[in-house]
């Protein structure tokens, strides 16, 4: 077994971190355990705390290990889809009569949780662009928020928000600061180092990495939130089941190698279009001339593998989201095959007519890890046919 002061590296912490060898045989790769149930030596002898699948699974504990050393937190808690992760905190956290103060861009699922699953409740939901942090002060003097919750890189349009700055105003006014981390992942950006309380993931996008298992995951440092949302995760019962947690835990060892990837080819494929004469405008923090490019440079490690953009027109976006081949046409992204998404119609059309509404002229862009020249190729002949 790795001795915890061998685990300094984040590459070494993703192969190793929760991931010691089978002690009865000698596998290197932990065993999936699959039972329901652990048989007890006497009544209320648990061995190692295992009783039921839900409350326990060595699997997820192994993943649950792994993901708290990622993140660099305390704590780690892995459920069974990122929306799950997040209902979790919301209940652990609000009561009726409070607010969360959430960033003008984000997955349209989570403002969909809030204000139609949560706000029927009594939990109501303020829209603020966390970007300018005087709007976030003023809206913070002008109500107090029980929670401040931010995208970065957000989704879709790659807003990059001070994560250290945002901390302080949430602190200051009372409230716990949540980062969703899903675009970067911990290999590019670790928010609990920079003051956030808790970083939300979709575990089915980077971190699995290869679009075939769902979860999500909350990391934090606080003892007795952690204990507040675990009950929630074993009273509720969204767990992530053995198998997908197994999944995503071979997904994060190869994590740093495959971002540093979707980096550099998100970064050629942003450079392409930014000079496409039928593309107007290309949402990519890596990017010179993004609003977010200084900040996200201090920030972030890499500028990660999404990449937004605009096109003259609905009708002209539609028409390119369908026209690709190697980027294929499909919800979610994260993965190692490059997928196409025309955001208004698709992940965002929950928050049609809010303001949170997306461009119909844009489309975003999961660049994986395929050879850049024909994923290049694919997008200029897609261009071409506009």
């Amino acid at each position: 077994m790795s001795d915890p002061a061998d685990l300094r590296g984040f590459e070494t912490r993703a192969v190793h971190a929760g991931q010691a060898f089978d002690p009865t045989t000698g596998a290197v790769i932990p065993p999936v355990h699959f039972s329901t149930t652990y048989a007890q030596d006497g009544i209320g002898g648990l061995r190692e705390g295992y009783e039921y699948g839900r409350s326990g699974n060595p699997t997820r504990t192994a993943l649950e290990t792994q993901l708290a050393a990622l993140e660099g937190g305390a704590h780690g808690l892995s459920f069974a889809s990122g929306l799950a992760a997040e209902d979790a905190l919301l209940r652990s956290v609000l009561k009726p009569g409070d607010e969360v103060l959430l960033g003008d861009d984000v997955y349209g699922g989570t403002y969909r949780l809030i204000s139609r699953v949560l706000g029927p409740w009594g939990i109501g939901v303020r829209v603020v662009d966390m970007r300018d942090l005087g709007a976030v002060e003023a809206a913070l003097k002008d109500r107090p928020a029980r929670i401040v919750w931010v995208e970065t890189p957000s989704n879709p349009l790659l807003h990059i928000t001070d994560v250290a700055g945002l901390a302080r105003l949430g602190h200051d006014a009372g409230a716990l600061v949540v980062v969703d981390n899903t675009f970067a992942s911990p290999a590019l950006q670790q928010p609990l180092a920079l003051g956030a309380d808790v970083v939300v993931h979709s575990t089915t996008k980077y971190l699995g990495g290869h679009s075939d298992v769902v979860g999500g995951a909350l990391v934090l440092d606080d003892d007795a939130l952690y204990e507040r949302a675990k009950f929630h995760q074993f009273a509720v019962g969204a767990v992530s089941g053995p198998l997908d947690a197994w999944l995503t835990t071979r997904g994060i060892k190869t994590l740093a190698l495959r971002m540093q990837r979707h980096s550099e080819n998100a970064q050629a494929v942003a450079e392409f279009l930014a000079g496409h004469p039928k593309v107007a405008r290309v949402h990519y923090p890596g990017l010179v001339d993004h609003p977010g490019h200084e900040l996200a440079s201090r920030q972030m490690r890499a500028f990660g593998g999404i990449v937004s953009a605009e096109l003259a027109d609905a009708a002209s976006a539609r028409r390119f989201a369908e026209g690709t081949r190697l980027f294929q046409l499909a919800e979610s992204l994260g993965g190692v095959e490059s997928l196409m998404n025309y955001p208004d119609e698709m992940t965002h059309a929950s928050v049609r007519g809010t303001a949170l509404a997306v461009p119909e002229e844009l489309v975003r862009l999961s660049v994986g890890i395929e050879s850049v020249d024909d994923l290049l190729a694919d997008l200029d002949r897609a261009l071409a046919s506009l």
